[in-house]
């Protein structure tokens, strides 16, 4: 009898799932006029130090689509990549804002989309 093994990539993936199911995290930011935001880049660095530093992997390929504004209950999705071009959503949402400090949950999806043929 055999046992199904997933593929290097996927058992990758399935370690961040696991590993970052909910990790918290902070920020700090220019408040400038209004409220404080972090930009895209600065958001995927700092979700990809912390999901690194959580899991004990090197630190992994992300993307954030927008600029975090720093109001309690926001959210915004990032996307994990591998090497391979499957994916993994994380999911960042605003919990707390202390002038220009913004923290935030960072929570990954269970499981991974696979990479587009």
């Amino acid at each position: 009898m055999t046992t199904p093994r997933l593929p290097a990539v996927a058992r990758s993936l399935a370690t961040w799932a696991v590993g970052a199911l909910l990790v918290g995290c902070s920020a700090s930011v220019g408040a400038g006029d209004g409220e404080p935001k972090l930009s895209s880049g600065k958001l995927a660095d700092t979700v990809a130090e912390k999901l690194a530093a959580t899991t004990g992997q090197p630190k992994p390929d992300v993307a954030c689509p927008e600029d975090l504004t720093g109001k309690v209950g926001t959210t915004t999705r990032c996307t994990l990549t591998a090497d391979d071009g499957s994916t993994l959503g994380v999911t960042v949402k605003v919990t707390s804002v202390d002038g220009d400090r913004i923290d935030f949950d960072i929570k990954a999806d269970e499981t991974a989309s696979p990479a587009p043929r």
